[in-house]
């Protein structure tokens, strides 16, 4: 397992890099934002560890470029920044995860895991219902032949309700699925918020997903 550390505390960034290495994790590290992509020029990582306040520009601009581009890597945020509109605002640019510091090394240890294998588990087989067709690989879908377009964590919502064939998911599940972190600022509502929006994109192709009321959603075929 190969992970991209962009943080410019050098001492704080290489303590981490020692751990991990001894969780059997290589690390690369990167001090600024323009180090980091030189890095990812010429490396695949299986996870980035990515600081907010960067000497060259903010992380989140560097995450916001690589989801722009297609990236998919799992990105998780590593700052001293903690209010709930910065923590928002990095899990809408696309990041998987968030930690405070300060942290405790295990516990970003096991979260990089979770990342990391939740990553694998998604990149099966084409999951097909009806007209829609989604690739875990690029987590993209199509209705057709015309692409679907899905923010990360709408195609991450959509994996789970394929996934489950049809079987009724409770907003517990959703976001367990969708977040990797556990946050009481990110409550439940948010599961409404991502799946009124998933539905707007869904509207008229004949999938739709169904509110099963105290029990949670699920995706099914219009009748």
């Amino acid at each position: 397992m190969r992970i991209l550390i962009v943080e410019d505390a050098t001492d704080m960034a290489e303590a981490v890099a020692i751990r991990l290495g001894k969780a059997g994790m290589a690390c690369d590290l990167a001090d600024c934002c323009e180090a980091a992509e030189d890095f990812l020029a010429v490396q695949r990582y299986d996870a980035i560890v990515l600081d907010i306040n960067l000497p060259d520009r903010s992380g989140t601009d560097l995450l916001s470029d690589l989801r722009a581009r297609g990236v998919r890597t799992p990105v998780l945020m590593l700052t001293a920044l903690f209010s709930v509109d910065d923590r928002v605002s990095a899990l809408n640019l696309g990041a998987d995860d968030y930690l405070v510091k300060p942290f405790d090394h295990r516990e970003l240890e096991a979260r990089l895991r979770a990342l990391v294998r939740r990553e694998a588990e998604q990149k099966t087989d084409t999951l097909t219902l009806g007209p829609l067709r989604f690739f875990p690989s690029s987590m993209t879908a199509e209705i057709g032949d015309a692409p679907l377009d899905l923010t990360r964590r709408e195609a991450a919502l959509l994996s789970l309700l394929l996934r489950n064939g049809g079987k009724v998911l409770s907003k517990e599940r959703l976001y367990d699925g969708l977040f990797a972190f556990d946050s009481a600022d990110v409550g439940l509502n948010a599961i409404e918020l991502y799946i009124g929006r998933l539905r707007k994109k869904l509207n008229g192709t004949g999938v739709s997903i169904e509110t099963q009321r105290r029990l949670g959603y699920r995706i099914c075929l219009d009748d």
